[in-house]
């Protein structure tokens, strides 16, 4: 579908109403599973004429389901962290470029040129359990910022002589880091670093007792000396991210939008800035799905900003057999 430069060249909404309703239309076609659980909802594309009208497919279903648009062999596959039960969604990448042109033109959205940057990163569970889109990412990143960028594992101690030393030396710098490994290191080797932009990926991964997002970034805060604590809102089947850059409102790129469900029922739209469940349109999955249910609760607000609240309870969504196996 050769709709690609369209999606990174969006200007206004009713160019994402109408690329987007294009792509459902696509995809309807092209990806067997989306199309069933499309007829699953006795629902005609024919008569889907608007964006609220789309349905949106569950997460659950990249646990154990290919979603891919064709049968063209994936170029790149990456696995979620696997916390919970531990079964990992899987993402079939048919073109790693076009994610590389979504998190590089996400990034630069948000923050600039980031060959200014010195990026350096605190994966470690992600680095450990391999094919993660974050450290795909990362590693992408770095290789077009400032030299002396990487990963730091096990060795916070060198991490903070980094940072010391670029602090010194009056360098932009960037710090990506899983929640609870931040925390890991502040606890050790806190320091004053108030030029630092700390951008958290959100995560215990059972490393640690889960924490409210404002109590998390009052610890940061205080830990490296920063105004404020940067947030990345991103996940396996997704290949873009939203970002808040301090405080609790994230925000998408123009080629991604949130939508907010009803908790108690997915097919209907809440009221508007009322918690539901976070849907996610990401143009850039032309590939696989662009439409996903998450298992995410948020707010949205009139300005297109919303909050991630928490997650649902292990309950299951129901009412097609796809959700079984």
């Amino acid at each position: 579908m050769n709709v690609q430069k369209r999606i990174f060249n969006l200007q206004t909404s009713e160019q994402f109403n109408a690329l987007a309703l294009e792509i459902f239309h696509f995809q309807y076609q092209q990806n067997s599973l989306y199309r069933q659980w499309v007829d699953c909802l006795n629902l005609k594309p024919s008569e889907v004429k608007e964006v609220d009208q789309i349905p949106f497919l569950p997460i659950e279903l990249w646990k154990n389901h290919r979603i891919q648009c064709g049968s063209k062999p994936a170029e790149v596959v990456f696995k979620s962290s696997g916390t919970g039960n531990g079964q990992r969604s899987t993402h079939y990448v048919t073109e790693a470029r076009l994610y590389e042109q979504s998190f590089q033109k996400g990034f630069a959205h948000f923050y600039g040129d980031i060959s200014d940057y010195h990026l350096l990163a605190l994966l470690p569970s992600y680095l450990e359990q391999g094919e993660s889109s974050l450290v795909y990412m990362a590693q992408q990143l770095m290789q077009k910022a400032q030299r002396g960028s990487g990963f730091y594992l096990n060795n916070p101690s060198e991490l903070a002589q980094k940072l010391q030393q670029l602090k010194e030396q009056g360098a932009k710098v960037m710090l990506l880091g899983v929640s609870y490994a931040l925390l890991d290191f502040v606890e050790q080797f806190p320091l004053s670093f108030p030029s630092l932009t700390v951008i958290e990926t959100g995560g215990m991964k059972g490393r640690r007792k889960e924490l409210l997002r404002a109590e998390l970034h009052s610890i940061l805060k205080q830990g490296f000396d920063v105004p404020a604590i940067h947030s990345e809102y991103g996940m396996t089947e997704l290949l873009s991210q939203a970002y808040s850059q301090g405080g609790e409102l994230f925000r998408c790129p123009p080629w991604m939008q949130i939508k907010i469900r009803e908790t108690n029922d997915p097919l209907a739209w809440a009221l508007p800035e009322r918690t539901g469940g976070i849907n996610v349109i990401d143009l850039a999955n032309v590939n696989s799905c662009s439409f996903i249910a998450t298992q995410d609760l948020g707010k949205l607000h009139p300005d297109g900003s919303f909050e991630v609240l928490g997650r649902f309870d292990q309950a299951e969504m129901r009412g097609c057999n796809l959700m079984v196996g």
